[in-house]
């Protein structure tokens, strides 16, 4: 008889885990109080970014040996990804942050003018180089997200919207509930992100570009039909609803800096969420009460989860410890 489990939170995390589980013959519950993937979950606000080597420039060495599994694990499991790489620009005023961040950044390629006009036209004229981070990749979340969902219902994966009254009755409990999961994770915390979602039809990306800026990273990812995800902001609070003037100013005025034809675009939604983190910013798998808790995805929703899935799979189908990201071997 194969193992069953019962995940529960069905975000990137839990739809992750139970993926990876399902896909090793494991039989496979899911608990989503809200039913299916929506904006109430951090992950529904993700950019999307596969960039392992734009997030090392500021994350630990995991984050980037990790993260380049990632477009590769989500290609294997039916989502769209699209492998242009990442542009990273910087206004006059900045230059030296885009010196800064090629020293920092493994296989970031220099290039100018002509090179970025034959990448994206629309911003030949505005910048005289840039970074081409050319590994990287990027997906579209709630597309994503969505999949993945109907792929695992289609492969047997029971899904329901609360825990009989007794507890789960269906094997190991993973819990991946995100931020939800401070009732027994004292140590989680909340990182606010504000996002805008725009449409400009007057403007083609075909790839993320990430706009340097001396506070946080400004990103702005094409979602196809001239809509883009502009974000996000990182500020140091759990509240998960109300986005402040001055974070929505910043994301605006980014975009307009960009190019200026993002002065008529039309606001589609303006996002907010918290993300689940732990006090190094690190995902970690940990025992406790007698669940396994994978949690603490940070700013790296899609490019870890991934990660995250196959160490949870391998503990609790063969016992294997990981190297990283386990409460016994996390990295400092």
């Amino acid at each position: 008889m194969s193992a069953a489990f019962t995940v529960l939170g069905g975000g990137v995390c839990g739809l992750a885990v139970a993926a990876e589980l399902a896909a090793r013959g494991a039989a496979v519950g899911l608990v989503d109080p809200a039913g299916a993937p929506g904006p109430h979950a951090c992950s529904w606000w993700a950019g999307g970014m596969l960039a392992p080597d734009c997030e090392g420039v500021s994350a630990e060495p995991g984050v980037v040996r990790h993260g380049r599994r990632a477009a590769d694990w989500w290609e294997a499991r039916g989502a769209e990804v699209i492998r242009n790489g990442t542009l990273v620009v910087a206004l006059g005023r900045d230059r030296s942050e885009l010196t800064t961040f090629s020293r920092r950044a493994e296989n970031a390629r220099r290039i100018g003018r002509d090179e970025i006009a034959a990448l994206e036209p629309d911003l030949g004229e505005r910048f005289a180089e840039a970074l081409l981070m050319e590994a990287e990749a990027h997906l579209d979340p709630r597309a994503t997200l969505a999949g993945l969902r109907a792929r695992l219902a289609g492969q047997g994966v029971a899904f329901r919207t609360e825990e009989p009254a007794d507890g789960p009755a269906e094997g190991q409990v993973i819990d991946c509930r995100g931020l939800a999961a401070r009732d027994s994770l004292a140590d989680l915390r909340g990182v606010k992100g504000e996002m805008v979602v725009l449409r400009c039809p007057e403007i083609t990306l075909s790839r993320p570009v990430r706009l340097l800026h001396p506070r946080f990273p400004l990103y702005i990812v094409p979602r196809g039909d001239g809509v883009y995800m502009l974000g996000a902001t990182q500020i140091e609070s759990g509240e998960r609803r109300r986005a402040t003037l001055r974070s929505v100013m910043e994301l605006l005025n980014a975009a307009y800096a960009l190019h200026p034809a993002f002065a008529e675009a039309e606001i589609l939604e303006i996002g907010v969420d918290a993300r689940p983190a732990f006090p190094d910013n690190l995902p970690r798998l940990r025992r406790q009460g007698g669940r396994l808790f994978a949690n603490g995805l940070f700013r790296h929703g899609f490019l870890l989860a991934p990660a995250l899935a196959v160490m949870a799979a391998d503990l609790v189908l063969e016992g294997r410890i990981p190297e990283d990201f386990h409460e016994d071997h996390s990295e400092r």
